[in-house]
């Protein structure tokens, strides 16, 4: 079967986040496909077709009918798909840096490259999440009952600090996961079904992000996960997961498209929270006023 919306590997979306917005349209045995390609990815799509069919305990004609579905015209297509992306996953600012080094500093200019840049990357963005992901994030996040703990990497913590910020001026009972062992190991060790972890992780994905994930899913907290096109390998164990563009001037990946996909999550939780948005930030101003905080 053609697709009409073949695989985009140099601007779209990845080959995992095409295959979580596809889901809805597949078979329930090409449904198994997906979740064994997501649960091992991308490892699992690297091997033979009949490994990926045993893994998924389906026929290899459904493997390469749900590829098909996906738009690749073949295995060896949806492979190269593959190792293209592990090649770009394992991109650092200082490889681009090099590559920069070789070709020359484009001649355009710093401004010129981020105006070109940045809109395009977060209209991207935005344009390629799933109505349906957007949605169960907010589910999730108005769920008061809920515990949010947010968490990033080096430079991603800035942006779970700043959604933070917002959730507990709209919604409250959010907190941050501090980066000290005794104060993390006392935020997480009560960490359990009643709880929303939401990590950011972006390429050259951080090993501690994954063990955490791996640990408060296990204890039967829902995660939601903030990252990029290619996948964290977090995204096998999260309840969402929201991908962005990372597209920037500079050999450094760009937040900014993240960023704006953390506001546009604010704001519909806002509509979705609808008075009781209001009253919380009404009493979050009255407080910072009584103790002198305003």
């Amino acid at each position: 079967m053609s697709n009409p919306h073949p695989v985009d590997e140099s601007h779209g979306v990845g080959v995992a986040a095409l295959v979580r917005q596809r889901l809805g349209e597949c078979s329930p045995a090409e449904r198994r496909v997906a979740r064994a390609l997501l649960a091992s990815y991308p490892a699992a799509g690297l091997g033979t077709v009949a490994a990926l069919a045993e893994r998924a305990e389906v026929s290899a004609p459904t493997v390469l009918r749900f590829l098909s579905r996906l738009g690749f015209g073949g295995y060896p297509e949806f492979q190269r798909a593959l190792r293209e992306e592990l090649a770009e996953r394992e991109t650092s600012p200082l490889t681009a840096y090099r590559a920069t080094e070789r070709t020359g500093a484009p001649p355009e200019g710093a401004l010129p490259r981020a105006a070109a840049t940045l809109p395009e990357a977060v209209a991207g963005t935005l344009a390629e999440l799933p109505q349906g992901e957007l949605d169960a994030a907010v589910r999730l996040f108005a769920d008061q009952q809920l515990r949010v703990t947010a968490a990033g990497g080096r430079f991603s913590a800035l942006l779970a600090h700043y959604l933070v910020l917002h959730l507990m001026q709209v919604r409250g009972n959010s907190r941050l996961l501090p980066a000290g062992p005794v104060e993390r190991t006392d935020m997480l060790v009560d960490v359990g079904r009643r709880d929303l972890v939401v990590l950011f992780d972006f390429r050259r994905y951080e090993e501690g992000t994954l063990a955490l994930a791996r640990n408060v899913t296990a204890r039967g907290a829902k995660v939601v996960l903030f990252t990029d096109r290619w996948l964290s390998p977090v995204a096998g164990l999260a309840e969402v997961v929201l991908p962005s563009r990372v597209e920037s001037p500079s050999p450094y990946d760009s937040f900014t498209p993240t960023l704006a996909l953390v506001e546009t999550l604010v704001a519909a939780l806002i509509d979705r929270l609808g008075p009781a948005a209001g009253a919380r930030l009404k009493a979050m101003e009255a407080a910072q006023q009584a103790f002198g905080e305003g």
